[in-house]
């Protein structure tokens, strides 16, 4: 049994669920999201929640049950709340800019590097060293937050690189004389 898959997924106020058989969609505050739940996984609604059970019992139906929980409470969590990752730029004469379609980065490069941003995302440069990436759709900003931090991951000598906001780099000694 799924201890994930058996917990209901609540609706928050503000948030509209229509369900079409295996069709979810979402709609809240910010934005729209839909999901196609798998097969082997029965979703309905039952009041203020959603609650998914396997079909069947065999091995995939119950994999599955647990996955399909969570990609429909991350699909109601992101048009009612969103979702926000923060990056720090550390390195001297490393900074970030953002405007409304471009994120511009100076990483040590000959050549500054510019990432687009896809619609549905918004990125924030509060401070020249951090940027703040923030949408409704999970997997969108979690793939565009990995793929700015590996244009220059951190390294692990002097700390310098793109690095999450939360995590910890594991410092290395240099060579001694």
């Amino acid at each position: 049994m799924s201890r994930v898959g058996k917990n209901p997924v609540p609706i928050p106020a503000g948030v509209t669920i229509e369900l079409k058989g295996q069709h979810l969609k979402a709609k809240g505050k910010r934005g729209e999201l839909q999901l196609m739940v798998h097969d082997d996984v029965s979703v309905a609604r039952e009041g203020e929640a959603l609650v998914f059970k396997p079909r069947t019992e065999s091995r995939r139906a119950r994999m599955q049950w647990g996955t399909a929980r969570n990609l429909a409470s991350n699909v109601v969590r992101g048009v009612s709340e969103g979702f926000t990752i923060n990056l720090e730029i550390n390195g001297v004469g490393y900074r970030a800019q953002a405007d409304a379609k471009m994120l511009k980065l100076q990483l040590g490069y000959s050549h500054d590097v510019e990432v687009p941003i896809p619609a549905g995302i918004q990125i924030k440069a509060p401070k020249p060293t951090e940027v703040e990436i923030s949408g409704a759709d999970r997997q969108k900003v979690g793939q565009l937050a990995a793929n700015i931090r590996s244009l220059r991951p951190p390294e692990p000598y002097k700390g310098k690189g793109i690095k999450y906001a939360d995590e910890k780099i594991r410092r290395k000694e240099g060579k001694k004389k």
